[in-house]
């Protein structure tokens, strides 16, 4: 099993995968540039976007790159094209807490692990959004399966051995999770991230809630990806 040597310097990229995200851009943009001006390389992977926002990206002076849709496909293009040998996959919808660079670099030096993931906090009113989210951190912690939601994190060389997300359309970030649990258990950080609860409120708290749990158990049992994309949408 491979960890991660404490004395490697560590240069991070940030890879975010963007589709019709103008809505919460600025906001986005501003704390990309900050991690920017910290010494992260920043890559913004847009999938087609129809809304400006590719472009209002790139006036910013941050990297955009463009790929086919599907956000597997858009951070397998992110890291293709990566320099840092340790990879950050940030949803666009998901804010990283403060010091979360130096953050990373402890606990993958501390714990040696080759991966990991941040605590999750779920932005919205409805309360049953605080206990979705502790639910997820620890059936994180015990199973060792990060969702992206949680803001994964990788080495480079680990990511490569693993080959990268698979092309399917919905439970990438979990097919990555059992890859690199052969590898090494996940670096679990306590610190939270905040991701958006738009999907949870536009679809309904408890009918996302019992959607997510039968797609996860029938992932689990060996339904296709694709099947499940189409009972997702």
């Amino acid at each position: 099993m491979k960890t991660f040597v404490p004395h490697t310097p560590t240069r991070l990229s940030i890879i975010v995968p963007m589709l019709n995200e103008a809505t919460g851009l600025p906001r986005l943009l501003n704390r990309l540039s900050v991690l920017k001006s910290q010494g992260c390389e920043v890559l913004i992977v847009d999938g087609g976007s129809d809304d400006g926002c590719a472009e209002l990206a790139a006036r910013t002076g941050l990297q955009v790159l463009t790929s086919p849709k599907g956000r597997a496909r858009q951070m397998n293009h992110g890291a293709a094209h990566a320099t840092g040998n340790v990879l950050l996959f940030l949803h666009a919808d998901t804010v990283l807490p403060e010091g979360a660079i130096i953050t990373i670099r402890r606990a993958m030096q501390s714990s040696g692990a080759v991966w990991g993931r941040f605590d999750v906090v779920i932005d919205g009113p409805h309360p049953m959004l605080r206990v979705v989210a502790q639910l997820m951190n620890l059936r994180s912690r015990w199973t060792g399966i990060a969702t992206g939601d949680q803001a994964m994190f990788v080495t480079r060389e680990a990511f490569n051995a693993a080959g990268g997300f698979p092309d399917q359309p919905l439970m990438e970030d979990i097919e990555l999770s059992r890859r690199l649990l052969e590898r090494s258990r996940p670096a679990c950080i306590g610190n939270t991230v905040l991701t958006s609860g738009r999907r949870w409120e536009s679809r309904g708290i408890w009918r996302t809630i019992l959607l997510m749990w039968r797609l996860r158990w029938a992932y689990w049992r060996g339904a296709p990806a694709d099947q499940l994309a189409q009972l997702y949408k």
